[in-house]
């Protein structure tokens, strides 16, 4: 990396910090959680339309128990009504069991974690576009990407085993059924996976706003021989304060996101769609005539 790059650790989205959010999409109060619902660890409650049938079609999410409407039942395909037997409540039964921010749209289930995957097994360039979460932690954001990454062809996520929000609730409801498409890694040490990203070849590009490198250049830059992107690794850094200067360091370049006057910053999960659809120009599953 140049050395006037180094350190530079404003994110490309120039501080953006977490959205504010309403109190509830529906307008209403709704019954606080029951205490004597609390779940052990490696358990959690998905809600919603979409990331409750995505999590009942994926076969690496184990079902405990789903809860829904008599309407929202008639949407339960065959499939589904295998993996589990579905108990049909009204919507203030269901709302009782979850959290008291959460729109379940006449959908709930229990379920057990998601395992990640392995660092090993997204090391080789040709395993695909990595996105790597530098201590985000907003559910909402880090559902946002998901479902970004699932549109733009990334391979998988990589986030800190200790400062990321757990695959449930709002991160699945956020990803609209996305957090069961694209995998996950748990890592210890973000910079020290970037440096075993960079040993096995891959191209690592942290966002920052205050870089020289458009992301374009950058992106073109990591292309291999063929032009081909899957062996980069996008990096973006938290809300407030962007990269950490050692997880900065490890990066092959820093980028920028251009942008116009008019407005100072975006939102990290923006960015990471930006940033995601400028990978994805040059993936022949996306762009056929890449």
């Amino acid at each position: 990396m140049a050395p006037d790059q180094r350190n530079t650790s404003k994110p490309a989205f120039a501080h953006a910090r977490a959205q504010g959010r309403g109190q509830h999409g529906d307008g209403g109060r709704k019954p606080a959680r029951q205490r004597g619902d609390e779940l052990p660890p490696g358990e959690g409650w998905i809600w919603g339309r979409h990331a409750v049938l995505a999590a009942l079609a994926n076969p690496r999410r184990v079902p405990l128990s789903l809860h829904v409407t008599r309407n929202s039942a008639k949407e339960l395909d065959d499939a589904a009504r295998a993996r589990i037997a579905p108990q049909t409540e009204d919507p203030a039964q269901i709302s009782a069991r979850l959290p008291d921010t959460a729109v379940h749209q006449g959908f709930a289930l229990k379920a057990k974690a998601l395992e990640a995957e392995p660092v090993q097994a997204v090391l080789d360039p040709t395993h695909g576009l990595l996105v790597v979460l530098d201590q985000i932690t907003d559910p909402h954001n880090v559902g946002a990407i998901f479902r970004s990454a699932a549109a733009f062809g990334a391979r998988a996520i990589i986030m800190q085993d200790r400062k990321s929000p757990p695959i449930f609730g709002t991160v699945c409801k956020s990803a609209v059924g996305c957090a069961e498409k694209v995998g996950h890694v748990e890592v210890t040490n973000i910079a020290d996976t970037l440096k075993s990203f960079r040993e096995e070849g891959r191209y690592v590009i942290g966002l920052a706003g205050e870089a020289e490198t458009s992301l374009a250049d950058a992106v073109q830059t990591g292309a291999d021989t063929m032009g081909r992107t899957t062996g980069l690794v996008l990096v973006l850094g938290s809300e407030d304060k962007g990269l950490r200067p050692r997880v900065a360091d490890h990066c092959d370049v820093l980028a920028r996101i251009p942008m116009g006057p008019k407005a100072e910053s975006l939102n990290v999960s923006n960015a990471a769609a930006v940033a995601l659809y400028e990978a994805s120009k040059h993936d022949p599953r996306i762009n056929p005539g890449s």
